[in-house]
């Protein structure tokens, strides 16, 4: 098996795959997949890709950004998504991909909550991130390594020359001249969340490991409509554009109260919308649903095939019947800290893109529709940077092929503990006295004899709660409940 190589790509959905499509082909890149390249969170995306539709357009882009982001957001990186985003999906078209059209084939753009315009790109429906993502991996020039975890990153004097990886029961160390991650987002933290199953934050906790700065992990953005009732790891996602385009929050009286939130009800920011929804279902014992039944069956179906397949196959008859409603954990608004070209601060030959990725673009609270943009926007800035920059390559240097011990007896009802932990004590409402529980608890699981893995997790939450600690006032997504 090839060990070495000029680029090594970890993970496989919308930036690691376009990081590798802008890359030459004469250059050798391996991507590497813990599970199957499709169980990713762009396979999952439902609502579509943000992308102003003129000019004129990108100012109000940036501005609906920076208001989404409450003041929280770098504004050069906002600057770069807005304004080079309509570059990237023409790119995109260029290449052959189909985003949903009129008769007359003109681009239809729907709206969601917080944009103050119809910029939302969609393609079959509700499967936006599925089609973008088989249309990619069609058109991908280079091997993918399946079932493949990553366990470490090979640094040596704030430089990486790889990563070490499980595949096939053995452990192995892949060298790279360039090291890209894009793994994703920390997901599987939290009890409930919109997820692949395989977002566990291992990369920012190998980052962690290795004194790699992470910024704003504060900021987690809950989504306000899942479907949270069975067993799923993985909570069935409703998607935003249901609500823009006329699905109504209500309880089990029809009542619309997220107007007693905010003046914009369910079109009001995800953060608002779901606060309310947790502080009434808390308040009035009552059950909360997404009501859809402004819509035609038949213009439903087609709008929104992955949702109403989904449902039906659980036992909802949409659009006719409420679908029962919690928020999910849905983003990671912080991530590894890098440049606007992906490079990881302070670390040579290291890359970070899409939502493993802190440019500071989502600030305290994402917009809606703006990651899968992301995605396409940095990792094009990346694959332009690595290829400038390839031959200042380090020389390789040799790493030890040992590891630690990856999972110890035990660790799964730790992990499952530590989801409810986190979602309950640093979730969608916080208080310190929650956090400091939360802190403690962690620290004492850190000081068991757990396999690495979990270490990884631990590490991560514990960077979340500390940064939760220290932001003592609300902003955002981040919300601290004020002792009354």
């Amino acid at each position: 098996m090839k060990t070495s190589y000029d680029v090594v790509i970890v993970g496989t959905g919308i930036a690691g795959l376009h990081c590798a499509l802008n890359l030459p082909k004469h250059l050798s890149v391996l991507l590497v997949a813990k599970d199957y390249a499709w169980e990713c969170n762009t396979f999952y995306a439902q609502g579509g890709v943000a992308v102003a539709k003129d000019e004129a357009d990108i100012a109000l882009h940036v501005s609906d950004t920076l208001h989404a982001g409450a003041g929280h957001c770098v504004k050069e990186a906002v600057d770069v998504l807005c304004s080079e985003g309509p570059k990237a999906i023409a790119s995109l078209i260029k290449r052959g991909f189909c985003f949903d059209s009129d008769e007359k084939g003109d681009l239809l753009y729907t709206k969601e909550a917080a944009h103050s315009t119809h910029r939302i790109l969609h393609a079959g429906g509700d499967a936006t991130g599925r089609h973008i993502h088989l249309f990619m991996m069609q058109h991908l020039p280079f091997p993918i390594l399946y079932n493949t975890q990553v366990t470490d990153l090979l640094m040596h004097e704030n430089t990486c020359y790889g990563v070490r990886v499980l595949h096939a029961g053995d452990i192995i160390n892949l060298y790279g001249k360039k090291v890209v991650i894009a793994s994703g987002g920390v997901g599987s933290l939290y009890e409930y969340h919109t997820n692949a199953r395989t977002i566990s934050a291992d990369m920012q906790g190998m980052c962690l490991s290795h004194s790699i700065e992470l910024a704003d992990m504060e900021m987690m953005q809950f989504h306000p409509t899942a479907f949270v009732l069975g067993t799923a790891v993985r909570k069935q996602l409703l998607s935003e554009s249901l609500r823009g385009e006329g699905a109504k929050v209500v309880d089990d009286e029809g009542r619309r109260f997220v107007f007693d939130y905010h003046p914009d009800g369910e079109l009001a920011p995800r953060d608002v919308v779901s606060r309310a929804i947790f502080d009434y279902k808390q308040k009035s014992g009552k059950e909360v649903y997404l009501d859809v039944s402004d819509f035609e069956e038949s213009h439903f179906q087609k709008r929104f095939p992955s949702i109403y397949f989904n449902m039906k196959n659980i036992g909802y008859n949409l659009p006719s019947e409420r679908i029962p409603i919690s928020p999910a954990f849905h983003y990671s608004m912080g991530g590894i800290r890098t440049t606007m070209n992906g490079e990881v601060l302070h670390v040579k030959h290291l890359y970070a893109i899409g939502e493993a990725a802190h440019t500071g673009v989502h600030g305290a609270n994402r917009l809606a529709s703006n990651s899968l943009l992301e995605g396409l926007v940095f990792s094009y800035r990346a694959a332009l940077d690595i290829q400038a920059t390839l031959s200042n390559a380090s020389s390789v240097i040799s790493f030890s092929e040992k590891e630690a011990i990856l999972i110890c007896e035990g660790d799964k009802i730790l992990k499952n503990e530590l989801r409810h932990l986190m979602w309950c004590h640093a979730g969608i409402v916080r208080n310190e006295q929650n956090l400091q529980f939360a802190r403690k608890r962690v620290k004492e699981m850190l000081e068991l004899p757990i396999g690495k893995l979990l270490r990884l997790r631990l590490l991560v939450s514990q960077e979340i709660i500390q940064s939760a600690l220290k932001r003592k006032a609300s902003l955002g997504a981040h919300f601290i409940q004020k002792r009354s």
